[in-house]
């Protein structure tokens, strides 16, 4: 399965609901969107169940306030036997299209089967360098996960 075959692009707009005191989107709901995006991303990859099992790193760059429009993208970055990471960019986008960044994720997901048991999740075909290069980061990632559950964290 290729990269592009699970890609999903969700947009939202940011309501008077999801402000913080602030007036600004609430981390909390944006946190939501992107575990909602990686997990479709998740399922149309796995053509099955997933869960998240942890969010490495979300880097909040700047806010977002009311009636903006929210645009996530998600991807598939790197496979194992039965987990896989999803890369979920947030961008702001104005009214002529313009996007910018606002947040950016990685995220752990788990293919599972009927009963909840972690399965196998199909390989992914990596077609650029761009996809090289983020497979490569994924498994320095990997890595440092696990060093980081080896040490109690």
């Amino acid at each position: 399965m290729k990269v592009s075959d699970s890609m999903t692009e969700q947009i939202y707009q940011v309501r008077p609901e999801y402000l913080n005191g602030a007036g600004r989107l609430f981390g909390g709901k944006l946190m939501q969107w992107i575990d909602e995006v990686a997990g479709l991303v998740g399922i149309r990859h796995t053509r099955g169940d997933v869960v998240t099992a942890s969010v490495d790193n979300l880097k909040f760059i700047c806010g977002a306030y009311e009636k903006d429009l929210i645009v996530l993208t998600g991807r598939v970055t790197y496979v194992g036997t039965t987990s896989f990471e999803v890369r979920v960019d947030a961008y702001k986008e104005d009214l002529q299209g313009m996007r910018y960044p606002i947040n950016r994720a990685y995220l752990t997901m788990v293919a599972i089967d009927t009963d909840g048991t972690p399965r196998t999740v199909p390989p992914i075909e990596i077609e650029t360098e761009s996809e090289r290069a983020e497979w490569e980061a994924a498994k320095k990632r990997r890595e440092y996960r696990l060093h980081r559950n080896r040490e109690g964290f």
